[in-house]
């Protein structure tokens, strides 16, 4: 596999994961999260794009994956519920992390390309994404607590530490 940063022209791809991602949670018990028809929203994408915070995963010559990669504090992680977090060290966040179904591992990839620029990395999902918390843990991350999104709706949120 390989990572590198989204271009515009990746933007029709994305956005075709980004959809089976959808089909795919609303098939394994995950109607709510990403339910708004076109979440993430192409405004949204397109930011990321220009941000260069967009990631693709390649594999076989083509673009099966797609991930955000942020670093820096993350406004929704200020405050957590049920938990705390192991430790208040500068982190990145992978959001939005979605595959083709064509390829496995696609976490596991995008940690390890975030484990190259920071030791500590943060993500977080809908507590019925039980696919996603099975892979969150299976790679290392500790469940943390709930956080809330600025909408008030609740995520399960991880973090990975290197050290």
């Amino acid at each position: 596999m390989m990572i590198r940063a989204a271009s515009m022209q990746d933007l029709h791809r994305i956005e075709e994961i980004y959809e089976y991602a959808r089909a795919f949670m609303r098939a394994n018990g995950n109607p709510h999260q990403w339910s708004d028809y076109g979440y993430p929203e192409h405004e949204l994408l397109t930011e990321d794009i220009e941000k260069q915070q967009l990631f693709v995963i390649e594999e076989r010559g083509g673009i099966h994956g797609v991930f955000a990669f942020i670093l820096g504090d993350d406004p929704t992680y200020g405050v957590i519920r049920d938990g705390d977090w192991p430790n208040a060290l500068p982190y990145g966040t992978i959001h939005r992390i979605a595959q083709d179904g064509t390829i496995k591992d696609a976490v596991r990839a995008a940690l390890g390309f975030a484990l190259q620029y920071i030791p500590q990395v943060r993500a977080d999902t809908h507590p019925d994404n039980l696919p996603m918390r099975h892979t969150l843990e299976k790679n290392g991350f500790r469940r943390c607590g709930i956080i809330y999104l600025k909408s008030g709706d609740p995520r399960i949120a991880y973090q990975y530490s290197k050290e």
